[in-house]
């Protein structure tokens, strides 16, 4: 195996990873987009945006991982963070202030 091939049975989501994103498919409209984001050697992270526009995430150790996971759940499909992404967003006026911070308070 050379530097740049990845073992498969790394590459390969682990089961609660996999019931977590089903289940968050299964909960907000039977379909979610999936952004794999790249976090350097943290790993990675799958931001999910359900049909309802609620969003979640998991952490998986590599962007491999990430798009192995899109592929194994049903109704996940790949996206990027592109205009039609961020829209599909539905973000509550109680989430905008946590992330926010304190000087929001």
């Amino acid at each position: 195996m050379t530097a740049v091939e990845k073992d498969p049975e790394q590459t390969a989501p682990s089961p609660k990873a996999i019931a977590t994103a089903k289940a968050f498919v299964a909960e907000h409209g039977g379909s979610a987009r999936a952004v794999v984001e790249n976090l350097g050697r943290a790993g990675a992270r799958i931001v999910l945006i359900g049909e309802d526009g609620r969003f979640g995430d998991l952490l998986v150790p590599d962007v491999a991982t990430g798009e192995a996971l899109v592929e194994a759940v049903d109704g996940l499909s790949p996206h990027e963070w592109d205009g039609a992404t961020v829209a599909a967003l539905k973000i509550g006026a109680a989430h905008r202030r946590k992330m926010a911070g304190q000087r929001a308070r």
